[in-house]
């Protein structure tokens, strides 16, 4: 059984001290949160903790290096106390776009496959008059999916590979992640209003 290598509220002050864009820090305490759900979800509850912080750490270095994103994740979480099992984790989540780390462990299967759904996702609950996921059915996600200047920054084809390496279809994926997101958006929102101040 796997267990973080530093606690939550360490974790909390290292994204926030190279995260300041309210964005991304939504973003880390989403993918926190349906890490965990999935872990729950997939059986592995166990080590659902150590899950969460892969999701809360998985973007640490996007922000101040966009172009060099995952080159000074190494770093930065080595010197913080994390180990190499989780570092390597985390870097496999940009595999075939910036890193060459495949995932292997079905938590990087998880986090590889729910890090552009969940800003698709994201990005659709935006577009709703609720400004929520939790009015939202599987079938309005693919609708989204299919649209492809829609959130055209969210990769496509990386969701459907993590699908695939899940060994599971689109609507299964996108139905998990959705579940895991209105289970836990009012948590993220107010945990995102605390950390804001």
């Amino acid at each position: 059984m796997r267990q973080p290598p530093i606690s939550r509220n360490q974790a909390l002050e290292l994204l926030s001290s190279y995260n300041r864009d309210p964005f991304h820090i939504e973003h880390a305490l989403t993918l926190e949160a349906i890490m965990a759900f999935m872990a729950r979800d997939m059986g592995l509850g166990e080590e659902e903790d150590y899950w969460a912080m892969v999701g809360l750490l998985h973007d640490i270095d996007f922000e101040q290096y966009p172009d060099q994103h995952l080159e000074h994740t190494p770093q930065i979480l080595a010197e913080a106390g994390i180990g190499q099992d989780m570092i390597r984790s985390i870097v496999s989540h940009g595999y075939g776009i910036c890193s060459d780390v495949q995932p292997e462990h079905p938590m990087e299967k998880v986090l590889f496959a729910v890090d552009e759904l969940s800003g698709l996702i994201g990005a659709s609950a935006l577009v709703r008059p609720s400004r929520s996921v939790s009015d939202m059915q599987v079938s309005s996600v693919k609708k989204k999916f299919k649209s492809k200047g829609f959130a055209a920054g969210c990769d496509r084809e990386t969701i459907e590979k993590g699908a695939d390496l899940l060994g599971w279809t689109l609507d299964q994926l996108i139905e998990k992640t959705l579940q895991a997101m209105q289970e836990t958006e009012t948590s993220v929102r107010s945990q995102l209003a605390q950390i804001l101040g």
